[in-house]
């Protein structure tokens, strides 16, 4: 996930929602800080190239790294108030792409 720590829209609203989805698709859970320059080139390198990209792109970006070395975006916080963010994170978890991805059909 990418996020800032100051930003309402990521701390604490998606990182509880971030590590529950991980724990439900049992993988790891990552965060990458876009206020620490080394996470912050990770980040802007998997948000140009699988996320929604503008110089100054919105966060949270939520994505799954594949053990293949591929990434799927799968949400993008909004400007609007949290609880948009909110509905984003209610939405995806009751998706049938997360019921795909835990069946492992999504690919």
């Amino acid at each position: 996930m990418v996020l800032a720590p100051w930003c309402p829209h990521c701390v604490p609203l998606s990182i509880v929602h971030g590590q529950r989805l991980a724990r439900r698709l049992r993988i790891p859970f990552r965060t990458l800080d876009i206020d620490r320059a080394p996470q912050e080139r990770v980040a802007d390198r998997l948000v140009r190239e699988y996320g929604d990209w503008s110089e100054d792109y919105l966060i949270p970006q939520v994505f799954l790294e594949w053990s293949d070395g591929r990434a799927e975006h799968l949400l993008t916080g909004f400007s609007e108030q949290v609880a948009r963010t909110q509905r984003a994170w209610n939405d995806l978890a009751h998706s049938g792409r997360i019921a795909r991805i835990r069946r492992g059909t999504a690919r």
